[in-house]
Parts: C-alpha cells; sequence; structure tokens
C-alpha cells in the first residue's frame, strides 16, 4: 500500500474493489516482516485474528453492506493498551507473561468500526521516557535515520505509521508522548483533552495526567480516528460526554477566524536552528494567510518540567505498586526447581518482580515518587507542586481570553542520536519541556510536521503543535487540516 494515503483513500479503493481488505493486510504483513527489523516498532503481532477480520469487511462488502470508514483499515496499538487474549507488556519484563483479560474502552470502539488491529508496538517500558530505548525489549529506530530515536514513549507506534507498516497506530500521552515522536517522525499526533477519551485498559502510569490519542499520517485521519474513541465510558469515572461533535467536517470560514496565539516562553535559548527557522515559517505562512497572530504570555511555564517531575513520578509509585509479582503475570524464579516448588517466601516474590522486572528508568522513577510522598515531604513537594500545576492551568486559561489556539514548536531539537541521552536524565526529560504543561492543564493540543518529509530524503522532520481550549479538538484539527491543504 502506499506509505502517505489516507484512511478516506483506503476506504475508497476497498469500496471498488480496486484491493480487497485481505490483499492490503497481507502487504502490510508483508511490509513489516521484511522491513520491521531494522526499525523494531512492533512487540507483537496479531496476524491470524487481523486477516480474519479482514474477511468479514471483504464479505460486508461483497454483500453490498456499508462499512463505516474505519472498516479494513490496519491500526497497531501501544502495547500499554490491552486486547483481551493478548499479550500487554507495557514493554516491561515483568509483565512479558501477562496476557489481558478484557478490551480496552477504546479496542472495543475501533472494534465496533472493524478496524484490523495488526499488532502491539514498542514504548518506553511502562511509558517512561523519550526516545523507546527504555523498552525492556528492544530499541526502536527513527525511520528517517536509524542511528536516531523516533521518540517516546509512543516511539514503536509512531515509527509504525511513518514507516508505512500501518495507516493508523493509538498511543498514550502523558507529558508529550504521542506528540514528541510524532515530531520526530513527521506525522501527525493528537493528544485529546483529558476525560475526552476513555483510559479504562490503558495501563496506567500517572492516572491524571494519561491520555489515549491516535498518530496518522494526516490530521483529517486523526480527526476521523478520536471521533471514533471519544466519549463518556461508565468504565472510566474522569471521561465526559462529547455529545454529536463532529471534529472532521471542518467549517474553513470558521476556521479562518480563529485567534492564533504565540507563547514567547517556548521560544527559549537551546534550540536547535532548524527548529527555530521553520517554526518561524510556520507562524509567517499563518499570517501571509490572513490570520490573527499576536505574542502571549504563559509566565509559570518555567516552572512546568519541576512540577511534572514531582506529580508524575508520586502517581507512579501509587500505580506500580500493583505489579508485585502476587497479581498479574510473576516472573520465574531464578532456579526452575525454586519455580517448580512454587512456595517461594513473598519478600523473594516482590524483590524479583521488581527488582528484576522493572528497568532503571522505572526504578528512578518509582524511587522519586514514593520520596516525594513520604512523610515530611508530602507538603514540601507534592502539595506545592499541586498548587503549580494550578497556576499552570491558568495561565492557558488567560491565554485564551485573548486567542483561541497556541502555535509552538513541539521539541527543543529534532530527533537525537541513539545513545546520546541515555546517561543524562535531566538532558533526556527536557525533551519534552514544550509539551508537558499541555498534560498538567488538561488541554488537547495537535502535533503536525511543518512540511512533508519523504523517507529517503536525508532530512529530519520538525514538527510544530497547535494548542486549544478545553475539549476544543475541532479548533486545532481543524486548523491543521487547513494547514495540512495550503502548506503540505
Amino acid at each position: 500500500m502506499k506509505e502517505n494515503s489516507s484512511i478516506r483513500s483506503l476506504n475508497e479503493r476497498f469500496i471498488k474493489k480496486e484491493v480487497s481488505v485481505r490483499e492490503a493486510t497481507e502487504g502490510y504483513y508483508k511490509k513489516i516482516k521484511k522491513e520491521d527489523e531494522a526499525i523494531g516498532a512492533f512487540l507483537s503481532l496479531m496476524e491470524e485474528q487481523a486477516l480474519l477480520e479482514a474477511d468479514r469487511v471483504d464479505k460486508k462488502i461483497k454483500d453490498g453492506e456499508n462499512i463505516p470508514l474505519l472498516a479494513g483499515i490496519p491500526v497497531a496499538l501501544k502495547d500499554n493498551i490491552l486486547v483481551k487474549g493478548f499479550s500487554a507488556t507495557a514493554a516491561s519484563r515483568s509483565l512479558e507473561r501477562y496476557v489481558a483479560s478484557y478490551d480496552a474502552t477504546v479496542v472495543e470502539k475501533l472494534k465496533e468500526q472493524h478496524v484490523v488491529l495488526v499488532g502491539k508496538t514498542n514504548l518506553d517500558e511502562f511509558a517512561m521516557g523519550g526516545s523507546t530505548e527504555n523498552s525492556g525489549f528492544h530499541i526502536t529506530k527513527n525511520p528517517y535515520d536509524i542511528e536516531r530515536v523516533p521518540g517516546g514513549s509512543s516511539g514503536g507506534s509512531a515509527a509504525a505509521v511513518a514507516s508505512g507498516f500501518v495507516q493508523v497506530a493509538l498511543g498514550s500521552d502523558t507529558g508529550g508522548s504521542i506528540r514528541q515522536p510524532a515530531a520526530f517522525c513527521g506525522i501527525v499526533g493528537l493528544k485529546p483533552t483529558y476525560g475526552s477519551v476513555s483510559r479504562f485498559g490503558l495501563i496506567a502510569m500517572a492516572s491524571s495526567l494519561d491520555q489515549v490519542g491516535p498518530l496518522t499520517q494526516t490530521v483529517e485521519d486523526a480527526a476521523i480516528v478520536f471521533d471514533a474513541i471519544k466519549g463518556e465510558d461508565p468504565m472510566d469515572s474522569t471521561s465526559v460526554s462529547l455529545g454529536g461533535i463532529n471534529t472532521v467536517s471542518t467549517n474553513i470560514e470558521r476556521v479562518k477566524k480563529l485567534r492564533i496565539g504565540i507563547p514567547k516562553e517556548y521560544f527559549v535559548d537551546g534550540m536547535e536552528k532548524e527548529v527555530t527557522d521553520e517554526i518561524t515559517r510556520t507562524i509567517e505562512k499563518f499570517k501571509k494567510a490572513g490570520f490573527s497572530v499576536r505574542e502571549v504570555s504563559l509566565p509559570h511555564t518555567k516552572y512546568a518540567l519541576s512540577c511534572y517531575y514531582i506529580v508524575m513520578p508520586a502517581e507512579v509509585s501509587a500505580n506500580l505498586a500493583r505489579f508485585d509479582g502476587i497479581r498479574y503475570a510473576r516472573l520465574p524464579a531464578v532456579s526452575a526447581e525454586a519455580e517448580k516448588a512454587g512456595h517461594s517466601a513473598l519478600s523473594e516474590i516482590y524483590f524479583r518482580q521488581r527488582g528484576r522486572g522493572f528497568g532503571s528508568e522505572v526504578k528512578r522513577r518509582v524511587i522519586l515518587g514514593t520520596f516525594v510522598l513520604s512523610s515530611g515531604y508530602y507538603d514540601a513537594y507534592y502539595a506545592k507542586a499541586q498548587k503549580v500545576r494550578r497556576l499552570i492551568a491558568d495561565d492557558f486559561k488567560k491565554a485564551f481570553e485573548e486567542v483561541d489556539v497556541l502555535l509552538a514548536p513541539t521539541t527543543p531539537t529534532r530527533a537525537f542520536k541513539i545513545g546520546e541521552k541515555t546517561n543524562d536524565p535531566i538532558s533526556m526529560y527536557l525533551s519534552d519541556i514544550f509539551t508537558m504543561s499541555v498534560n498538567l492543564a488538561g488541554i488537547p493540543a495537535l502535533s503536525l510536521p511543518v512540511k512533508k518529509y519523504p523517507l529517503d530524503g536525508g532530512e529530519l522532520p520538525v514538527g510544530f503543535q497547535l494548542i486549544g481550549k478545553h475539549f476544543h479538538e475541532s479548533d486545532v484539527l481543524g486548523l491543521g487540516m487547513w494547514y495540512e491543504e495550503e502548506s503540505l
């Protein structure tokens, strides 16, 4: 299949019977088996189930039934999203034996649309990282340069879409984990408003920050997938109903009236020149097209990194306590005899599961989170961070009194070399400096490339993000579709 096809064009080819869903699915698997050894986007494949679903969709088409727009579309899932009967490792050795007993709500909704679920993609262990180097299984490479990272933590999903292995992938975004890899891999990534998409069936990292969202080739594709997975879910008390809002239908005249704000705090010293130049040119395109563009201020942005790395590890510490070797899967004992006996001491099970099962980055964040929640430090760190979080959210509210959408770089640099930042956690954390404020405030943001980047062009992608008001995905997606149509 064409790497730069779209959901709509693929759907049309199915309906016109130019290609069957089975033929398309087999084509994607052939490409994956031929090329993914070099990229490492996938942790597991679902070929048998995928082909069965492809045949079901082909039968519907043959029988003259109307099929949904997403029917037969190949989709990959980040391996922290549950699919009943399939492994869900979260790229951690501690869960390598775990098989999901139910579907995540987003998976249920996609199955209702008759998508073809292709496989599970690699990530930083438990979604903790910005490079997909922290996976317990292997490192994923950037399709534009296999010596560079694809970003993280949804690096496998981004690499799968950028490589043309699937049309769509789902990821999760806690501090930029959809948008940053989308920028590094030259594709589109949507982090929806907190609560607009159910988190039920997502292996939790930081529950007040996590959000599931799509990575796609086009902005319209992101809108189509978002419309399919959004909405209230009784299994997730933080989810909300969005009614009949359709983000795919774009009113161009309304989009052209959107006021764009440029947050001055997002243009800082240390940004890579290529990123600065490309974002500046992008801003000029909006100005020349007649959009109202003005500078705004988000004064508490300078505290976002510190705030995030208190709130997030605290929630990590609480959420990962469940992976103790008693529930879910259990790592085998050091010796076969001990495993066969089945009477290991509780402490041995616990230390084996978390000591051998967790990687260094996961341990670092659990320890940090346990510390900030400990007696005597809760008020000094966690409680204070929550107050700062409110100030950051208030900054966005004030800015949105003057403008409708914010435009900013997604990342301060382009994709960096594998191994370049592994021994410098602070430098790695700074890769998300422009994305994490959005998660702290719970608002939507869309990352898209400033231009189309051919895989064989020798050029590293640069992404910019459009940030919107709560539940105003239609603004960022509509503006993104306009930009894509006019500029890409």
